[in-house]
């Protein structure tokens, strides 16, 4: 294998990590501001919206472990891992959150 592809370190290991805590952040900031959101205000559209960040941010944690066994049969195949649908999603998710909270502040 040529060392510009694969190296034995624990990229894909901390990457994964780094892919698990911005999931989990993501799902309880979501829940925490639906929360807040229900009890300060019951505005539906922020509650809505933080609980859509709650939903993806959950959907990405569950697709971490696939994820990681993807990254490592393409890294070990030397062939290119294409990852923008996990990205879109946790893209999706904070979007969301962001929403929710102008929403719960402006309105």
């Amino acid at each position: 294998m040529s060392a510009e592809t694969w190296d034995p370190g624990l990229q894909s290991e901390r990457t994964r990590l780094a892919w698990v805590r911005t999931a989990t952040a993501l799902a309880t900031f979501g829940l925490g501001g639906a929360g807040v959101t229900a009890r300060a205000s019951g505005h539906v559209v922020a509650i809505v919206f933080f609980g859509i960040a709650a939903l993806l941010g959950a959907v990405t944690l569950l697709r971490t472990g696939r994820r990681f066994r993807q990254v490592q049969e393409a890294l070990h195949q030397q062939r290119p891992f294409e990852h923008g649908g996990d990205a879109l999603i946790l893209w999706g998710g904070v979007l969301s959150a962001v929403a929710g909270g102008f929403v719960f502040v402006v309105f």
